[in-house]
């Protein structure tokens, strides 16, 4: 009996184990540390961070009835949302590799829990790059259109899709709260972490 007590207790804590694992196996549990350097691509970088780990936690442990949640005035559900924020991650990622976003593309299909792992990888490979930026003046905003392409400078990439993703996750936030399912009380934007 006391080794079939012990295996349990072995099994258990390999689970919790397995599972915590499975969880930090995305970025943004944590926001990186900060640089040692101010430059203006290390600021950027930490914004998107900033976005990072909100949206993580924003989007952590979502149910089917939370993707379905709208607040009943013909605003997006938590599903819509989360693509919208997905299509900004790629305008972040794309403009941080100084290419156009190309609208004629076809869009991939991808399941909500894909989308949300493809979002924070984009925020982090945009963050990477961002941080080695030395001229923020090559990083443009270009949208390439059936109807021609639109180009504009990065201080339109802080002003749109950087702090539209930021307002949006937000909007996860408050949505996932409607829904019966608000986020994890530990969760500390000040500080980047959960709290203890």
């Amino acid at each position: 009996m006391k080794n079939f007590f012990i295996l349990i207790v072995i099994v258990v804590c390999f689970n919790m184990k397995a599972q915590e694992q499975k969880i930090d196996s995305l970025p943004y549990a944590t926001i990186p540390e900060a640089p040692e350097h101010y430059t203006p691509g290390t600021v950027v970088a930490r914004m998107v961070d900033g976005l990072g780990f909100r949206y993580r936690w924003a989007t952590e442990a979502l149910r089917q009835q939370d993707y379905d949640y709208a607040p009943g005035n013909e605003g997006r559900t938590i599903a819509q949302t989360m693509e919208h924020l997905y299509g900004l991650s790629k305008v972040i990622l794309n403009t941080a590799k100084r290419q156009a976003t190309d609208f004629t593309l076809e869009k991939e299909v991808l399941t909500l829990n894909e989308k949300r792992k493809a979002t924070l990888k984009n925020f982090k490979l945009a963050s990477e790059l961002y941080a080695v930026a030395t001229d923020l003046r090559e990083h443009r905003v270009i949208f390439k259109r059936s109807t021609g392409a639109s180009d504009f400078p990065f201080w339109n990439n802080i002003n749109g899709p950087i702090e539209d993703a930021v307002w949006h996750a937000g909007q996860l936030v408050v949505l996932r709260r409607s829904s019966g399912n608000p986020i994890n009380p530990k969760v500390n934007v000040f500080l980047g972490k959960l709290n203890d």
